[in-house]
Formats: C-alpha cells, structure tokens, sequence
C-alpha cells in the first residue's frame, strides 16, 4: 500500500472504555469494522456510529472493509441495545448505519424504523441520523425509515458514476439519487451525502456529482480522501492534496449545500452533530 503523505496524520488514543461499552452491549460499530482514521478522536469523546442488522454484508464493495458473506439472522432486541448503549454514552446526537441486507424482504428498513423508536424513547431530547443503504430503491421500506422520523436522512453516494462498476458494483448511481430525493419529498427536511476521491476520478466529475446532488435538494455535503483499508481492497490512485478539499469545499457552499466538510480524513458520520449545528 502507498505510505501515507504528510497532510494526512491518524492520531491513536485509547480506545478501552468505548469499546467495553459497546461490547458489553453486543453492538457493532461502522468505526471498528470499517477501520475509520478517526476512530480514536471519536471513541475518546466518546461518540460512535451504531451499526445495526448483523457485521456480515450482502454485498462486496470494493472500497469497503465489512465482512461479506451469509449475514445472520436479524436480532429483534438490538434496537433496545443501541439506545441503551446511546444513553449510557450521553449522547445528544446518535447516528445509526447498517450492513447492506438485500436478503431482507424490506432491506432492513423496518429494523432501522425500531432502532430510531428505541433511541426515542430513552433520549427524547436527542438528534439521530440515519445513513441507510439504498434498499435496491424499494420505496415502500424506505417510508418505513421515514416514517420513524430521523431528524437527518444520510445515504451516500460514495463516488462518481463512471466508477460505480469498480466501486460499488452493486449499487447504482441514479437509485442513489432516487433515494435522496424520495427522502427529501416524503418529508424529511434534512438530507446528507458524502463521496470519497482518490479512486480515479477527476476534478470536474466531484463537481458534477455535488451539481447532482443540489439538484435534489441535499442539504450536508461530506467528502473525505479514500484510505485502502486492506490489500483486498482497490488501490489508492491518488492523496489528494488539501488545498483540492478546499475547493471542493468552496464549490459546494457557492452550489448552496447548507454545510459541507471536505478535508482528507473526513468520513460520513464524523462530528455529525456539529454539521447539522452549523459548526462545520
């Protein structure tokens, strides 16, 4: 693998007292099996995004470090779990995530709608955000997650669509879209995206995507430097260099995104609450 540049700087913390907690509650995080850069400053806070329906994926995105194969059985007390583990930590801002399930009759939609009602009822006062997979753009799960009324509706688009057959083989550029702009449409008055570079693509392509994007109203921009998270996974084409994040960034708040963070270690879920606070 390349060596890092030396823009890009992953500080280690202790991380013992996160993960007893988690553990102690059976749950799964995005940070831990993605092997976010940023799991130390988030963990240390503490913060986490909780991801639900299993650790075993559907599907195999080339960019992506979650195990894929037979996913197990859907565990009906998780949602109970993760507001527990919400409430323990102090959290005023919980982001939920998931595998992909595309075993599930509804994607796991119904899952999600359960986990939000959970938090609810133990954290009434708190934000949650949601970063769903696509569902294979069945609109009937998705209402089930509107419904449930996260306050934030994240589901990322991930890369340009010239790179979705090498990327996200699975997925599909414009159902993403679709599944943005339903969201938005159903009455959810704050929608969230976030792409990675460094996987090939050019200046103009980001530029078109973040077009796209507002075109459909998305309100949260994220856009963070592809890290390979292991030899099985695609190639570093390129460190993109910060002062090309700061005219991502630049471009995304003339397009009108209400809040965009684009720098080499941003990720999706990272300082979620002080997005949607303005303080991003």
């Amino acid at each position: 693998m390349k060596r890092l540049p030396d823009w890009i700087k992953i500080k280690m913390t202790d991380l013992h007292n996160t993960k007893h907690l988690l553990r102690s509650h059976r749950l799964s995080t995005v940070c831990e099996e993605a092997r976010c850069p940023n799991i130390g400053s988030c963990f240390s806070k503490p913060t986490a995004t909780f991801m639900i329906l299993g650790s075993v994926c559907t599907r195999n995105c080339g960019f992506c470090n979650i195990g894929h194969s037979i996913p197990i059985p859907v565990d009906p007390c998780e949602p109970e779990r993760v507001a527990m583990a919400a409430r323990e930590m102090g959290l005023r801002y919980v982001v939920i995530t998931s595998v992909t399930r595309d075993d599930l009759p509804d994607g796991g939609a119904s899952h999600f709608a359960e986990t939000i009602y959970s938090v609810r009822r133990l954290l009434p006062e708190s934000g949650i955000e949601v970063l769903t997979p696509d569902f294979k753009g069945d609109l009937n799960a998705l209402k089930k997650v509107i419904e449930a009324g996260p306050d934030v509706f994240n589901h990322n688009i991930e890369t340009v669509p010239r790179l979705y057959k090498e990327v996200r083989p699975q997925a599909d550029y414009a159902r993403s879209l679709k599944v943005l702009r339903w969201a938005k449409e159903s009455g959810i008055e704050r929608t969230k995206s976030g792409l990675m570079v460094g996987l090939g693509e050019t200046f103009e392509e980001v530029v078109e995507v973040m077009r796209d994007l507002r075109n459909i109203d998305c309100d949260f921009l994220t856009i963070g430097q592809y890290l390979r998270p292991s030899k099985s996974n695609l190639p570093v084409r390129e460190y993109v260099r910060p002062e090309i994040f700061e005219m991502y960034k630049d471009i995304a708040r003339q397009l009108g995104f209400k809040a965009v963070a684009s720098g080499p270690l941003v990720r999706s879920s990272m300082n979620a609450e002080e997005m949607v606070d303005g303080r991003v």
